[in-house]
């Protein structure tokens, strides 16, 4: 199990646990964190969020909504993102 933090926007501070095998965005739902989302699936772009510290994986996505300009500057969606280790995120490409 890791650790999330989000260190900006409507969320700054909180603080929530997700396994490996649960994405971002689900975890954060499930424990009270509404991050936006449209369609789970990785092609909108709604749950975008940058990683700011720490290892994780990406699942697939549109590239459209996150061109590779973007991926190596670390943005990821929420429901497309796995932690290999704790996290620090920021929400600011997402806020809700």
């Amino acid at each position: 199990m890791f650790t999330v933090q989000i260190v900006d926007g409507q969320w700054k501070d909180a603080v929530f646990a997700c396994d490996g095998q649960e994405s971002l965005l689900d975890a954060a739902r499930k424990q009270g964190i509404k991050i936006s989302f449209g369609c789970r699936g990785g092609g909108c772009g709604m749950c975008k969020v940058k990683v700011q510290a720490g290892r994780f994986e990406r699942g697939v996505s549109s590239k459209a909504v996150l061109p590779d300009e973007e991926r190596v500057l670390n943005y990821t969606l929420a429901c497309k993102t796995y932690p290999r280790s704790n996290l620090c995120v920021s929400m600011e490409a997402g806020d809700t």
